[in-house]
């Protein structure tokens, strides 16, 4: 019996060298996020299905491991590495497109992209973000979507070492 196919949604999964190309050929209007979705919980979900529905293709870009351990979310952070994170957020009905950031902020590959929307949680000023003056200066728009209380990558790592 021969191996079976490789998943479709890893067609979702696009080298930073291509991303633009690809984003190209997406339908329109593309909404953009980023983050590091070290472990996908309920929080993400949603965050995701409502940043989808701001456009007509949701691009969700990672932050590649050496960029998660910059943002000082602990020492062993992140848990789960940057090929398995892009590939759980491309299993999800509500993405359409997922690539690497290495840097630690998405502001260059937000101007190679240039989406319609930016979109990031409520946790974030989107006033003070570099990304949202970028995007705006092309005529997009930045969202911040409500945060999904008592859902935290960094409480439900905390839980499990406790062994709650």
């Amino acid at each position: 019996m021969a191996a079976p196919a490789p998943p479709d949604f890893l067609r979702k999964l696009v080298p930073r060298a291509r991303a633009a190309a690809a984003v190209a050929a997406l339908p329109q209007p593309v909404v953009f996020t980023n983050g590091v979705f070290d472990v996908l919980h309920r929080g993400h979900a949603s965050y995701l299905a409502q940043a989808r529905a701001l456009g007509a293709s949701l691009v969700v870009a990672v932050n590649t491991d050496a960029s998660a351990r910059r943002l000082d979310k602990g020492p062993e952070r992140p848990l789960n590495n940057e090929q398995d994170r892009a590939a759980l957020l491309a299993a999800l009905a509500s993405v359409d497109l997922v690539t690497w950031f290495d840097e630690d902020t998405p502001v260059q590959l937000l101007g190679e992209l240039r989406p319609a929307v930016y979109a990031k949680g409520g946790d974030y000023d989107m006033a003070s973000l570099a990304e949202t003056a970028l995007v705006q200066g092309w005529g997009g728009r930045a969202v911040a979507i409500p945060f999904v209380e008592g859902y935290s990558t960094t409480t439900l790592v905390r839980k499990i070492r406790a062994g709650r």
